[in-house]
């Protein structure tokens, strides 16, 4: 190899600067390859042998002809296949690992995928439950039904009575139609004409009755509602006792 190009040395002082040679090859980094530039920038005595190095240097590429770069990535994937690291001339086929129990598992998983399919598709469907049919809209509340309960002796107020078929319970208006020693009990005779007792009206103010299932049912337009004279408390008997004193139809409103 020829002779190294010959150096400025820094001004003043007479031994060789060695920076401008390690900036050529790249061996400067950080705080001191900043600062081998600032003299580059300030020192035409050292930015000259900067260069001169640079020349220099790149003389020796023509003494090695080219080779090319080893294949590291055949090398990478024997290494992960278990290869030993070896010159290629000595390599010998490995097995690679897992090689067989890889595709084993993918079999069995494509068997479960293909079993779990066939369940699936065999198996029956639960039966929805049928639709719980919802009340129509259309269908019309039960009407309220209104009597007017007329007094037999002439001269006494005439009575109201009015059926609320929601609440299952007839009102009934205050009702002086017997004196103060008896009850006046109300009756519904449907269109059997059985009379059946409804419950004691009261002497003063009106009157709420809560009727029984089975009352409820014989409720209905045309049946009469009739006031008879019982003893305090109503009949004993559960059938009339004293003479009719008011009766009315029941009616629709």
């Amino acid at each position: 190899m020829s002779d190294l190009p010959p150096l400025d040395p820094p001004e003043g002082s007479d031994a060789p600067d060695m920076a401008a040679a390690e900036l050529a090859l790249g061996l400067l980094d950080g705080e001191e390859r900043a600062a081998a530039i600032r003299r580059v920038l300030a020192e035409p005595g050292f930015a000259r042998s900067v260069e001169r190095w640079r020349d220099h240097l790149a003389q020796l590429f023509d003494l090695w002809p080219p080779v090319a770069a080893p294949d590291v990535f055949d090398r990478i994937e024997r290494s992960l296949d278990g290869a030993v690291d070896a010159p290629v001339a000595a390599l010998t086929p490995v097995p690679r690992r897992g090689g067989i129990l890889w595709p084993a598992v993918a079999g069995l998983s494509s068997v479960a995928a293909a079993v779990l399919l066939v369940v699936l598709v065999a198996r029956p469907l639960p039966v929805p439950p049928a639709p719980q049919p919802r009340p129509s809209a259309t269908v019309a509340a039960a009407p309220t039904l209104v009597a007017a309960i007329d007094p037999e002796a002439a001269g006494v107020a005439s009575v109201t009575a009015i059926y609320d078929a929601q609440a299952g319970a007839i009102r009934v208006t205050e009702a002086k139609l017997v004196a103060a020693d008896r009850s006046a009990e109300l009756w519904v005779i449907p269109a059997g004409g059985t009379p059946h007792s409804l419950g004691v009206l009261r002497a003063r103010g009106g009157t709420a009755l809560t009727l029984t299932p089975e009352n409820r049912s014989r409720i209905a337009a045309g049946a009469v509602l009739a006031v008879t004279v019982e003893p305090i408390g109503g009949s004993p008997s559960g059938r009339p006792t004293g003479p009719v004193v008011a009766k009315g139809a029941l009616a629709p409103v």
